[in-house]
């Protein structure tokens, strides 16, 4: 069977993005659809497949993400954004776009458009703190905390050491029985900190929207920065603000290609 999708990036974080009422039916085991789709050498290849569909309530749209590795996710602020954009061109949103994330309505405002170049500020909500001085690494400081989806804010002075085999232990620690997304974060400056992104269900990533609220949220929390946070990844800088408690994330979409992913049942 024909599998539709778009795809896009926001600062590198790739996603496949399939509008529900598009699928063929009896797709099957959706979680078996994304590994397949999602994978970089047999499938279309992205971090996560996002699945759009209208909706009766005060958003344009609902979105369903999936990670590469078939695992469900509650939101993506970079995949969102994707939504975003998509929606735009596809003339069911303007400057304003309300999409319902597994983590509630998300109000994004267009800041600016250049053909399938998009720019968005999405108003990620406020930040829940459950622990802002976490002892699961030793000789490191964590902060563990919730953004729409777990994450674990890991400080350190550099990214001199094998940060990926300690993100992958992280993401499976016991303390997360759903698992984590984990952020590996350096303090610039009092505006500024680099970040490394271990995501749940998909691993290293280029750039993270939740991994960077996350990382800026933990560094405000633990007054190292003051807003407003640039934070950069390796795929370029994502800006942050915070008004009334609420963290705002500007950052990039663009939509780069449309296809078909011809799927069979049991291929992933």
């Amino acid at each position: 069977m024909q599998i539709p999708f778009t795809k896009a990036h926001g600062a590198r974080n790739d996603f496949l993005l399939t509008w529900r009422d598009r699928l063929p039916e009896h797709t099957g085991d959706p979680a078996a659809l994304a590994r397949a789709i999602c994978h970089r050498h047999t499938g279309a290849g992205a971090d996560g497949w996002i699945l759009i569909a209208n909706t009766n309530n005060d958003a344009d749209a609902a979105i369903e993400l999936w990670n590469s590795d078939g695992s469900h996710s509650e939101i993506s602020g970079n995949g969102t954004r994707c939504a975003a954009a998509l929606l735009v061109e596809s003339g069911m949103a303007a400057d304003e776009v309300h999409i319902a994330t597994g983590a509630g309505i998300k109000s994004l405002r267009l800041l600016d458009r250049l053909e399938h170049r998009y720019s968005f500020e999405m108003n990620m909500g406020r930040a829940v703190i459950e622990e802002l001085h976490a002892t699961l690494v030793p000789g490191r400081e964590c902060v563990i905390l919730n953004v729409g989806n777990p994450q674990c804010a890991v400080f350190t002075r550099d990214f001199d050491f094998d940060w990926r085999v300690l993100g992958a232990e992280l993401e499976g620690h016991p303390r997360f029985p759903h698992r984590t997304n984990v952020s590996f974060i350096r303090v610039v400056d009092e505006h500024s900190l680099e970040v490394r992104f271990f995501e749940r269900g998909a691993g290293e990533t280029m750039s993270s929207g939740t991994g960077s609220t996350g990382a800026a949220a933990a560094a405000l929390a633990r007054g190292l920065v003051h807003s407003p946070v640039r934070v950069h990844t390796p795929a370029g800088p994502l800006e942050l603000r915070v008004e009334n408690d609420d963290l705002y994330l500007e950052g990039p979409a663009e939509i780069v290609a449309e296809g078909q992913f011809y799927y069979e049942s049991g291929q992933d």
